[in-house]
């Protein structure tokens, strides 16, 4: 895990500009403390972070003042599908899926990427993609050919047959020309779970992504289901281990996140239905909680079958009551938006509703820059403004402390020291 995303940075480092800045606003978020810094001034040279609070000014260096703003490392959504479009026409969806190219599908992702860093988000690990697109798009973005953030990257989803995890499920038998495959995400015994993550790693998997519990948008499943044993997931995670890659499992039910949990699983992604034992495992081994209340927003807006909407609705009214246990419980959370499900280039919402579900705004803040590197294992190279990290930089208006809806509205993005957003700063040598 450490080599791959060493390659990572290596590509990220090599396209960073070489000018030397010095970003000036009026208040800083560093990402460790809850208090702000006043001034903010930030030194960026050769992509990393040189100075934080100096006023010095380096000679040659460009000035860029950002004004009445705060200063934040750049957000990191730990779940998207960069390669997915958000589309509210649930069969529309599907039929157009099917009738579209690859190329073609790859080109809307660019799309996709470009709208998620101006948003603010540098860092992002996408959890499932097919054709490879998800790969793809990652190393157009690390190779400088499209704008976007840096990606950590699943390949296919591994569930059962039949399960969320299944593209395959809710067509008839041959229509897609694959059935059970590991080759596309589908599993039935620990070996081929060891087989698929294995596949996983040989086409480019950053990390694991496993399907533990039935999903909202699958046609065949109950949301909250357990789909995999706990062998099958014991030798999943462990593989994904072995090979140094952190795992991520999508549970909306209390049981199919206990086995994941006990498996290694590295975090529980919506965690829509747990209950306190789940929650209390989580907290015990330090698994991180990835909530995805945005997808309220995604599902709120689409059309569904009958049965589709009975598993959104119930979803929907699950999700706060849960992360309020999970607060309560000292479980760790980072943020993830489900973009995809959910408009891509709206992704700083989810720092609103974990607000509103009871974490202070240093709290979500920290969701979406520390506590996200944590959960990637980035936590020494992005996540934080301190010297000798990546030089993620954005910067919103006014102060997010006592106001955090201005996450929404970011007029600055800086990634590995490269400027891809200016909206407002007066910039001088």
């Amino acid at each position: 895990m450490k080599l791959t995303l060493a390659l990572i940075f290596a590509a990220s480092t090599l396209l960073a500009q070489t000018n030397t800045y010095v970003l000036r606003a009026a208040r800083l978020f560093d990402g460790t403390s809850d208090a702000l810094i006043e001034p903010g001034i930030i030194v960026v040279a050769n992509g990393t972070i040189q100075s934080v609070g100096s006023r010095a000014v380096p000679s040659g260096a460009t000035v860029i003042d950002l004004g009445d703003a705060t200063l934040l490392p750049g957000f990191i959504d730990a779940h998207t599908h960069l390669t997915q479009d958000f589309n509210p026409d649930y069969n529309g969806a599907a039929l157009l899926d099917l009738k579209l190219p690859v190329s073609e599908k790859a080109i809307r992702s660019t799309v996709n990427a470009r709208k998620t860093l101006m948003a603010g988000f540098t860092t992002v690990r996408d959890v499932g993609s097919s054709d490879f697109l998800d790969v793809g798009l990652r190393n157009a973005i690390n190779a400088g050919v499209v704008p976007g953030p840096r990606m950590l990257v699943a390949v296919h989803a591994l569930g059962s047959t039949g399960g969320h995890c299944d593209g395959g499920a809710g067509f008839s038998f041959g229509t897609l020309n694959h059935e059970s495959r590991p080759e596309d995400g589908v599993i039935n015994s620990p070996d081929e779970a060891r087989y698929a993550v294995r596949f996983n790693i040989k086409y480019g998997a950053d990390v694991i992504k496993t399907c533990a519990s039935g999903g909202v948008l699958s046609p065949t499943d109950d949301v909250d289901a357990p789909q995999l044993s706990q062998a099958e997931l014991d030798a999943l995670v462990d593989e994904a281990h072995a090979l140094r890659r952190k795992t991520a499992a999508h549970a909306h039910g209390a049981e199919a996140a206990k086995r994941a949990i006990r498996a290694g699983i590295d975090s529980i992604e919506h965690g829509t239905f747990l209950d306190d034992e789940a929650m209390r495992m989580m907290h015990d081994k330090g698994v991180f909680l990835v909530p995805t209340l945005a997808t309220r927003v995604g599902l709120q807006e689409s059309k569904f079958p009958p049965l589709v909407e009975a598993k959104a609705q119930r979803a929907i009214k699950g999700q706060d009551s849960m992360v309020k246990r999970a607060l309560a419980l000292g479980v760790k959370i980072a943020l993830g938006t489900d973009a995809g499900v959910y408009p891509h280039g709206d992704n700083a919402l989810e720092f609103v509703l974990m607000a509103a579900d009871g974490m202070t705004a240093a709290q979500s803040l920290k969701a979406g820059t520390t506590s996200a590197a944590e959960l990637l294992g980035l936590s020494d190279q992005i996540g934080a403004l301190k010297p000798g990290m990546a030089a993620d930089i954005v910067a919103v208006p006014g102060n997010p402390m006592t106001d955090i809806k201005v996450v929404q509205s970011v007029q600055f993005v800086m990634k590995g020291g490269s400027v891809y957003k200016n909206e407002r700063a007066s910039a001088s040598k």
